[in-house]
């Protein structure tokens, strides 16, 4: 039984491994070895494979298998990686799988080498629900990275009015540095949350602040 992870170029996948390994029992450290050995020989040139691949059958079970959710999360994000998913395979196994499956596919997209026409659908389907947890993981630095102004300020918004932390938003102060449009949008939504007596996020404040500094030369 394989207990360690599978020989990878991705230093990025090595680290949280490590991390991980040291919490995890015995027994799982050999299904994620196991795992991890399967999304290897996946990415490696084959030919023609028929049927679904031993590493997604196991990226389905990582939640049984890993305990945690935190746990079940890195262990996902490193078969992504390891087996370096293109865009089907993410787009696939996002939209067949559970919640939990989705947010490990969000996760992972920072270290996937998709296009933004190819990973901006995922994220963008994400920002649509009420489900927090998506909503954070899709406003990671793939996010921070590839959305549009648009459509990077109503996700903002989108925390806001969710409750999900200003913190999650991965480079928040750079985008939200003098952004005039951001501040508007800002002031609209507390002035409609003052007229029908809501209460106003916290956060909201917070990326006001950010707005109103001076954009670097």
């Amino acid at each position: 039984m394989v207990t360690t992870p599978p020989a990878t170029t991705n230093a990025a996948a090595d680290k949280p491994f490590t991390a991980l390994d040291e919490r995890l029992t015995p027994a799982v450290r050999a299904w994620l070895g196991t795992a991890l050995a399967e999304a290897a020989e996946a990415a490696a040139p084959a030919g023609h494979r028929r049927g679904l691949p031993a590493w997604e059958l196991r990226f389905a079970e990582a939640g049984r298998r890993c305990g945690s959710e935190t746990a079940a999360d890195t262990a996902r994000v490193l078969l992504l990686h390891t087996a370096g998913a293109n865009a089907a395979t993410a787009a696939r196994l996002y939209r067949r799988g559970t919640a939990d499956e989705r947010r490990a596919v969000l996760l992972a997209l920072p270290g996937l080498e998709l296009a933004p026409e190819e990973g901006l659908p995922l994220v963008e389907d994400a920002l649509r629900t009420s489900d927090t947890r998506l909503i954070a993981a899709a406003v990671g630095s793939y996010a921070a990275e590839h959305l549009a102004p648009h459509a990077w300020r109503h996700a903002v918004l989108k925390c806001l009015c969710t409750g999900v932390p200003a913190a999650a938003v991965a480079g928040l102060a750079r985008r939200a540095r003098g952004d005039a449009e951001l501040a508007r949008m800002l002031a609209d939504h507390t002035g409609e949350c003052t007229a029908a007596s809501r209460p106003i996020p916290v956060d909201l404040y917070l990326v006001q602040a950010l707005t109103a500094e001076a954009e670097e030369p």
